[in-house]
C-alpha cells in the first residue's frame, strides 16, 4: 500500500512518510551526540559550536518527525489507510536511530542504573539515594535525585539490577556505561513492543480503529522520544498494563490481575487498572448476588499474592510504599506546583501576616490537586465504567498525570495509551494528538531547562525544519511542466 489520498485531494506516498520520519529521527539522534543527556565526561559547554549545532539538529529532526507523524495520522483516517504491518514497520524504522543514540530528554536512565547497582550491591534503595553507592556512576545521576530513595517497585528494580550486574559497574568505564544504557533501553523497547502488540487487540475489544490506535498510542512522538530515546520505565509499566487489560477483556481475570499488579510493581499508577478488572470480572460467572464485591475481593487476593511472591523473590522489601512521596523538583511545571509557586510569590510580596503563609502554599495546592484527581477519577468511573471501563481508566490516569504534584511529558502516555485504544470520539483523539505534538517540543534533549541562547538555537532548528518542509511541499506539488 504505497499511495494514500489525503482529504485535500493530494496524493501522498506512504513510503515518503516513512522516509520523512526516518530522516527526522536520524537528525534527532545525530543532534543528541552534541546536545543529549550525555555522560558527565562528554558533556559539551552549552556555548560551544558543537553543542549549538547539536541542538539545532535535534530540533530540526524533532519537527520533521512530528510532521511525518501528522501526515501518517491523516493517512490512517483516509479512504485507504495503511495496514497494521505498515505502521509497525514504520515504528521500527523511526525508533532504530534512537536506539543507538545517547540518552535523550532526561538523565533518568543513569538513576535506573545506579539504583540497579545498589540492589546488586545489597544496598537499601528505599532508604538511601544513589550517593550511598558512591563511585563514578553516582556522578551521572542528576543532583536532585542523588539522595532520593527509589520510588519504583521490585519488578523494575530486579530488571535494573540484572542490567547493572551484567554491565559490572564495579570496574566503571565509558564502555560499561554505554552497555548499561543500551541494556536499559532494551528493557524499554520490550515495553514499547508489548504496547504495540496490545493496542490493536484493545481497540478491537473497545470497538475502535486498530490503525488509529497504533498511530496515536505507539507511533506517538512522545513514545519515540521518551520511552525509546529516554529509556523510561514507564514503557514497561504501560506494556504490562495493556497486556493485563487484554487478558481481562478476553475473560482471563486472574492473569489480568497478575499482569496489572506486576505493572504496579514497576510504577504505582498502574494499580488503577485493577478497577477495570473488577468491573470486567464482575460480568462473569460464578458471581451472583454481589458481583462487584465478590470480584473486588478476588482481585484483592490475587493482587496481594502476586505482590508477596514477587517481593519475596526480588528481596527488596516493601519500602517502595513509603518512598512514593519522592520530593518534587522545585522547577516542576505541573499545574499544582506552578499555582503553588505563584501563590507563594504573591504572599511573599504581601504584608507580613500573609507572608507567613507562603511556605504552606505549595503543599496546599498539592493537596487540592490530589482532591481534584480523586474527584476526576470518580466522575470518570461513574460515567463510563459500565460500557467503557478501559476509557474510564484512560481518563483516570490522565487526571493523575495532569493534576498530580509533578509532571513530565511521558506521564501523559499513561492515559493516552488507553485513550488511543478506547477513546469514543475524534475530538478527544485530536486533542490528545495536539497535546502530544506540543509536549514533544517541551524539553531539551539534555533534559535540563533552557537558557535564552539554547532556546534561540532550538527555535532556529525548528524554523529551519519548517522551511525545509515547506520547500519540499512546494517542489512536490509544483504545476506539471513547470520549471524550477
Amino acid at each position: 500500500m504505497s499511495s494514500l489520498r489525503l482529504p485535500l485531494g493530494r496524493a501522498v506516498d506512504f513510503r515518503h512518510c516513512q522516509l520523512l520520519g526516518l530522516i527526522g529521527s536520524t537528525a534527532l539522534a545525530a543532534g543528541g551526540v552534541g546536545a543529549g543527556a550525555l555522560p558527565v565526561r562528554e558533556v559539551l559547554a552549552p556555548d560551544s559550536g558543537a553543542a549549538a549545532l547539536g541542538l539545532v539538529g535535534a530540533y530540526f529532526g524533532l519537527v520533521v518527525l512530528i510532521a511525518a507523524w501528522a501526515l501518517v495520522g491523516r493517512a490512517v483516517r483516509g479512504p485507504r489507510p495503511p495496514g497494521r504491518s505498515d505502521l509497525l514497520v514504520t515504528l521500527v524504522l523511526w525508533a532504530a536511530p534512537l536506539v543507538v543514540a545517547p540518552p535523550l530528554f532526561s538523565r533518568d536512565v543513569y538513576s535506573y542504573l545506579a539504583q540497579g547497582a545498589m540492589v546488586d550491591a545489597r544496598l537499601d534503595v528505599y532508604a538511601y539515594g544513589p550517593s550511598r553507592l558512591g563511585g563514578p556512576l553516582t556522578a551521572e545521576v542528576a543532583p536532585l535525585w542523588r539522595d532520593t530513595p527509589a520510588p519504583y517497585g521490585p519488578v523494575f528494580l530486579a530488571l535494573a539490577s540484572a542490567i547493572a550486574g551484567s554491565a559490572d559497574f564495579g570496574t566503571f568505564s565509558a564502555h560499561r556505561l554505554t552497555g548499561g544504557v543500551l541494556g536499559m533501553r532494551l528493557v524499554a523497547l520490550l515495553g514499547v513492543a508489548l504496547m504495540a502488540l496490545c493496542l490493536p487487540r484493545l481497540a478491537r475489544y473497545c470497538g475502535t480503529d486498530p490503525s488509529v490506535a497504533l498511530w496515536l498510542g505507539a507511533l506517538n512522538p512522545l513514545v519515540l522520544l521518551h520511552l525509546v530515546g529516554g529509556a523510561h520505565n514507564d514503557a514497561v509499566m504501560i506494556g504490562l498494563l495493556g497486556a493485563g487489560l487484554v487478558a481481562a477483556l478476553g475473560r482471563r481475570p486472574v492473569a489480568a490481575v497478575v499482569l496489572i499488579t506486576l505493572a504496579a510493581l514497576v510504577k504505582a499508577p498502574a494499580a488503577l487498572g485493577l478497577a477495570a478488572v473488577v468491573v470486567l470480572w464482575a460480568r462473569q460467572p460464578p458471581w451472583a448476588r454481589s458481583p462487584r464485591l465478590s470480584s473486588a475481593l478476588a482481585t484483592l487476593c490475587v493482587c496481594a499474592a502476586t505482590t508477596a511472591v514477587t517481593t519475596a523473590l526480588v528481596g527488596t522489601g516493601y519500602g517502595w510504599l513509603a518512598a512514593l512521596d519522592t520530593p518534587v523538583s522545585p522547577e516542576n511545571w505541573s499545574l499544582t506546583s506552578t499555582l503553588g509557586r505563584m501563590t507563594t510569590a504573591v504572599l511573599t510580596d504581601a504584608d507580613s501576616g500573609l507572608a507567613d503563609l507562603a511556605r504552606h502554599a505549595v503543599p496546599a495546592w498539592h493537596l487540592l490537586g490530589l482532591a481534584a484527581t480523586a474527584l476526576a477519577v470518580l466522575l470518570a468511573w461513574r460515567r463510563h465504567h459500565l460500557l467503557r471501563p478501559v476509557h474510564a481508566l484512560g481518563l483516570s490516569l490522565t487526571a493523575v498525570a495532569l493534576l498530580g504534584p509533578a509532571i513530565r511529558p511521558w506521564y501523559v502516555l499513561w492515559g493516552l495509551f488507553l485513550i488511543a485504544a478506547a477513546g469514543p470520539g475524534r475530538p478527544l483523539r485530536r486533542a490528545a494528538a495536539a497535546a502530544s505534538g506540543v509536549l514533544a517540543l517541551a524539553v531539551l534533549p539534555s533534559g535540563f531547562a533552557p537558557d535564552a541562547t539554547q532556546l534561540a538555537f532550538a527555535v532556529g532548528g525548528g524554523l529551519l525544519a519548517l522551511t525545509a518542509l515547506w520547500g519540499v511541499h512546494r517542489f512536490a506539488h509544483r504545476p506539471v511542466g513547470s520549471t524550477a
